[in-house]
């Protein structure tokens, strides 16, 4: 089995879905919960459940949030390396869900984006590893010498590489170029519909993965209720899989990590792409079933 050192964000979702159309400049009635989340810890939480031998690196406050995350982790058996920062709270995400369904975000940062490259414990580089790198880290500002570093320490030591593209308006803020120059060398790229758009300007996923595999020589694009499909650049056409059906959806956040945490050991494991993409689409049936982002412990 292959470890996995998961490189990313650690949250605090506060998830407020309203009972009734939006009253702007007024009251809405609505059911607010607590979850942990954070993309990064998503996918670290998710792969450990199910088996696979993880470590999550990240850094959180000094607070009871982030002393509780910090514990949820090493609940569902992830190997975390917290760096507890002195100074800033750790980050939390107001998730606003409409009546339809529709979910806005609001994202702060907090210790997130203090992750350093002195954060990075070296033990977890080496030959035979797998390296995943949240989108997140690279595109906050402050965080990015620490996401760079992981990944020079990942190709220097021989561990093969996956990188997220986190959100598709952070994305587009920072500018395809530059993400597509941090990342260069991963073997693999995860993106839903909207960030391989941002990446190639095109709105045909099949396209835009096709696009992408002149950067990667691998691409996986997740297509929500149309499930997923898989681009090589030694293949002229992608494979696709189905989504799996779901009586009733509970809570979209964090699909899309549970999908990629699904899709990792599979393929980390030589499996034909198909088997790949369906253990990352019932993962993600499996999540969306479910309140929260994370697995119930």
């Amino acid at each position: 089995m292959t470890r996995v050192v998961v490189v990313g964000d650690l949250m605090t979702d506060a998830v407020a879905r309203a009972k009734f159309p939006l009253a702007r400049a007024s009251d809405t009635p609505a059911v607010v919960t607590m979850h942990g989340g954070g993309s990064g810890a998503n996918i670290a939480s998710w792969l450990a459940v199910e088996g696979s031998e993880v470590a999550f690196i990240g850094r959180r406050g000094a607070d009871i949030t982030g002393r509780n995350r910090d514990m949820e982790l090493m609940g569902y058996g992830v190997d975390a390396r917290l760096v507890m920062d002195p100074e800033r709270p750790t980050g939390t995400c107001v998730v606003l869900v409409t009546h339809k369904g529709e979910r806005t975000m609001l994202s702060d940062p907090g210790a997130n984006a203090a992750l350093s490259p002195e954060d990075l414990p070296r033990d977890l580089f080496g030959g035979g590893g797998h390296l995943h790198m949240s989108g997140y880290t690279l595109i906050n500002e402050g965080s990015r010498d620490a996401g760079l570093a992981a990944l020079d320490m990942a190709r220097r030591s021989g561990m093969s590489i996956s990188v997220d593209c986190a959100s598709s308006a952070p994305l587009e803020r920072t500018g395809a170029e530059p993400f597509l120059e941090w990342t260069d060398g991963a073997k693999l790229l995860f993106a839903n519909t909207d960030q391989a758009k941002v990446l190639t300007g095109r709105d045909d996923p099949a396209a835009a993965a096709k696009v992408l595999t002149a950067w990667f020589p691998q691409v996986v694009i997740k297509l929500n209720a149309e499930g997923s499909l898989w681009f090589s650049n030694n293949r002229p056409e992608p494979v696709r899989a189905p989504a799996e059906v779901v009586d009733r959806i509970v809570d979209g956040t964090g699909a899309g990590d549970a999908f990629t945490a699904g899709f990792l050991p599979v393929w980390l494991d030589g499996k034909p792409a198909a088997e790949a993409l369906a253990a990352g689409n019932a993962l993600a049936a499996k999540c969306i079933s479910n309140l929260g982002a994370r697995p119930r412990l």
